[in-house]
């Protein structure tokens, strides 16, 4: 039973595209949510824990431990948010990249550490007191609660991402069909050209589409993945932008910018920048950077 065609540019917006003007929001509404209510149910056990242990603690105390160690915590997340973009846990570089993970674990708790102490160092001076944080010894303890920690962040941040290339679509470069028995192979100067691909499959949230090569407007790339702008729609494909231009027609595809390329047949307007740089306005109406050193590829 044959896929069905790609979505048009006049079909309503699907969940990905509906989720995109809240995105940002919901991003970082979910941190600060989830940092609140663990900075709380920590507060109250620690307080349980110290009246229980006979230790006639004011509130305040457990409070500001709970409070300023989350709060460095909250701060620390685009750190790791970046640092895993440079070096993605996928699984083509997992292994190069856990021994940079887990060396970014021990400056991700030196931070913690010095961020929530420093805090706390204020708000007991506020309060005519002085806390003391203790030694090496200490800081040990608090590694190994930070290193699953960032753990988890990691976790957190990978299931994340797997469930939104889920309901954005991945793409695929079709199979080519194969030769028939007995067919003669073609001159190896020929077998040595890249085939190009005339359409790719798209799995989206159990659905499957068919997307001509020549309907994608431009391409960006996005860590290990290569970002398709199709019809108004968008789609990820499993590859590097150089090897995948190395696939489309070069007459009709052009890289325009380290991470962007073009299907010059979709440029609407070229906006000249200051240092020779442009800005690309497209068909689609969305817009993409030219870089000057790539200009020269806009007169093909």
């Amino acid at each position: 039973m044959p896929a069905p065609s790609g979505p048009s540019s006049t079909d309503p917006k699907n969940l990905f595209e509906r989720y995109q003007p809240y995105r940002r929001r919901a991003e970082v509404g979910f941190w600060v949510l989830v940092m609140a209510l663990q900075a709380a149910f920590n507060s109250v056990v620690a307080v349980i824990d110290a009246d229980r242990a006979g230790r006639a603690l004011p509130a305040w105390q457990p409070v500001t431990w709970e409070l300023s160690s989350h709060l460095v915590l909250l701060a620390l997340v685009p750190a790791v948010l970046a640092f895993e973009r440079r070096f993605p846990l996928g699984a083509a570089g997992f292994l190069r990249h856990l021994p940079w993970h887990l060396a970014a674990s021990v400056a991700f708790s030196l931070l913690h550490v010095a961020g929530m102490v420093g805090l706390r160092k204020a708000v007991y001076a506020l309060a005519g007191s002085h806390y003391d944080f203790g030694g090496a010894e200490q800081w040990l303890y608090e590694y190994l609660k930070d290193v699953r920690v960032y753990a988890l962040f990691l976790i957190a941040i990978l299931s994340y991402r797997l469930f939104m290339l889920r309901l954005q679509g991945e793409a695929r470069v079709l199979d080519p069909p194969e030769a028939p028995a007995g067919t003669v192979s073609a001159p190896v100067q020929e077998a040595q050209t890249p085939a190009r691909p005339e359409r790719f499959l798209v799995r989206k949230l159990r659905r499957e589409f068919l997307i001509a090569a020549s309907d994608i407007d431009w391409l960006q790339a996005q860590g290990n993945y290569v970002g398709l702008r199709v019809k108004g729609h968008d789609y990820l494909l499993r590859a590097t932008l150089t090897d995948f231009l190395a696939q489309l027609d070069p007459a009709r595809y052009a890289r325009v910018h380290r991470s962007y390329a073009a299907n010059l047949d979709r440029v609407a307007e070229i906006e000249p920048l200051e240092g020779g740089d442009a800005r690309l306005h497209m068909q689609d109406g969305t817009q993409i950077p030219c870089s000057r050193r790539y200009r020269e590829a806009l007169r093909v």
